[in-house]
């Protein structure tokens, strides 16, 4: 069997015109059927394919870029990773977008904006394909630098309906009012907000739930138990017990997060607190072993995944120059009953 013929540059690299030679196709078709691009027969793209593999191509980046003035990569700037609804978006967006030859690269804002706007400076240097960032609150240079770079960016978690913008997430202030109905629904009326890290999605959720306690006349400014501290399960024991021993008529609780909410349950079991008949506990996200406390705890699910899927098929769309027939999509929200309310 014969080997695949290797010409190299001098720097010994092989290069895509290597790849075209081996498949017997043009450079311009080995490059679209290797961008996962349509209109390109598929027994062309097996053949472009194999060549590439029996060669060992390896694309480069910088030249995709000054080539086409964009990239193959797609920067996605999230808040945290030890957050696992942000893992779950991520690995859904590089799921659908690697198959069509784009790689994902990851930016972690600790919740700062201008830890992102560095960040998006320097992915910007590298002429990225496209973008896909967590929500709308950023430095105006960021804004700027979005809009001058005339970048494709598809935004997360959050909806606009501005014209131009493309938006894939849930209404956090539902979502906050939803579950605030719920405790007023199961008769409770000394209801408090206790929230950490305070980002604009967890200052959105409290938005709904003060709309829905002044829609009940039930709204008491002195119930909501804000830290900027990052959200965890210490923290939201050690914010329980202080809002009990200020206000020990609040009959229900709704943490801004899962995390805090868990610690508030294991909490409460420690100071012999019953939940539910002392006082309810409601979380939001539902994460990991949620559904295990003792009792259960009541939450709000967000299609993470499904955001992480749907931004970056949107995204796809936009780089192609394709109309999008819903640029502000929701997905919606799912209120999950459980033991602790």
């Amino acid at each position: 069997m014969s080997t695949p013929e290797r010409r190299r540059r001098p720097s010994g690299r092989i290069t895509l015109q290597d790849v075209a030679r081996q498949a017997g196709v043009s450079p311009i078709t080995a490059s679209r059927a290797l961008r996962g691009e349509r209109g390109v027969a598929a027994e062309l793209v097996e053949r472009v394919k194999q060549a590439s593999a029996a060669l060992g191509y390896v694309p480069d980046p910088a030249a995709r870029a000054l080539a086409s003035q964009r990239g193959t990569q797609v920067p996605v700037l999230i808040p945290s990773l030890t957050n696992a609804l942000f893992v779950d978006l991520v690995e859904a967006a590089h799921a659908a977008l690697e198959p069509h030859g784009y790689q994902l690269l990851i930016g972690v804002t600790h919740y700062d904006p201008l830890e992102e706007e560095q960040l998006l400076k320097g992915f910007l240097a590298h002429r990225p394909a496209g973008l896909l960032l967590t929500g709308f609150d950023r430095t105006e240079v960021a804004r700027r630098l979005i809009e001058t770079n005339r970048v494709p960016v598809v935004y997360l978690m959050e909806l606009s309906s501005v014209p131009g913008t493309y938006s894939v997430g849930f209404s956090q202030r539902e979502a906050g009012q939803a579950i605030t109905a719920h405790l007023l629904s199961r008769g409770r009326r000394r209801i408090a907000f206790v929230a950490a890290q305070l980002d604009p999605r967890t200052l959105q959720r409290a938005e709904g739930y003060r709309r829905c306690l002044r829609q009940a006349g039930l709204y008491d400014p002195r119930l909501e138990w804000l830290s900027a501290q990052p959200s965890s399960m210490r923290l939201g024991g050690e914010l329980l017990k202080e809002l009990l021993e200020r206000h020990p008529d609040v009959d229900a609780v709704f943490f801004c997060n899962d995390d805090l909410a868990q610690g508030g349950l294991l909490q409460a079991l420690r100071l012999g607190v019953d939940v539910p008949g002392r006082v309810a506990v409601a979380g939001f996200n539902d994460l990991a072993g949620s559904d295990q406390m003792l009792p259960p705890l009541t939450t709000v699910r967000t299609p993470r995944r499904e955001i992480g899927t749907e931004a970056a098929q949107m995204l796809l769309g936009v780089m192609r120059g394709e109309t999008i027939a819903e640029p502000c999509r929701d997905l919606g929200f799912e209120l999950l009953v459980r033991g602790s309310t």
